[in-house]
């Protein structure tokens, strides 16, 4: 058993690794379609006979990258991250929903427990602390750059 890439038209992973997931074939385990990863889908099988059977069927799906994967080249697309990775206290960012959305602000704490970020608003008078998802922010401006 082993992991292969499977090769797809541009823009059509996702419909490839819906319609090999579809197909009731014993011998295909797993399909992984990571957003990061363009024009390839990651399939877990026994072998690629069972895969090279499915081509036929399969619109989109152009041919197998010779070789076999093992969990280790995969593994970094199977863990989530966190949406406030890549920001840094002291950046510039614009909230991007909720009920300040489309004020600036700049980052005053990240917790990464949480993937809260408090920030604190420009246009404000009085300076207010505001904590939000790390998914409602999007960074304008980094010092870090």
């Amino acid at each position: 058993m082993g992991i292969y890439a499977v090769k797809t038209t541009a823009r059509q992973e996702q419909t490839v690794a819906d319609m090999i997931a579809s197909k009731e074939a014993d011998e295909i385990h797993a399909v992984l379609s990571p957003d990061s990863l363009t024009s390839y889908v990651m399939v877990e099988a026994d072998g690629t006979a069972a895969l090279e059977r499915l081509f036929d069927e399969i619109p989109h799906a152009r041919s197998i990258v010779p070789g076999e994967s093992g969990i280790a080249e995969v593994e970094h697309f199977l863990s989530p991250t966190p949406d406030v990775e890549g920001i840094a206290e002291g950046d510039i960012v614009e909230l991007i929903a909720g009920p300040f959305q489309g004020e600036k602000a700049r980052v005053q704490r990240i917790d990464e427990g949480k993937d809260q970020v408090t920030v604190e608003l420009y246009e404000a008078t009085v300076p207010i602390p505001v904590t939000v998802r790390g998914d409602q922010i999007r960074v304008l401006d980094s010092e870090e750059r």
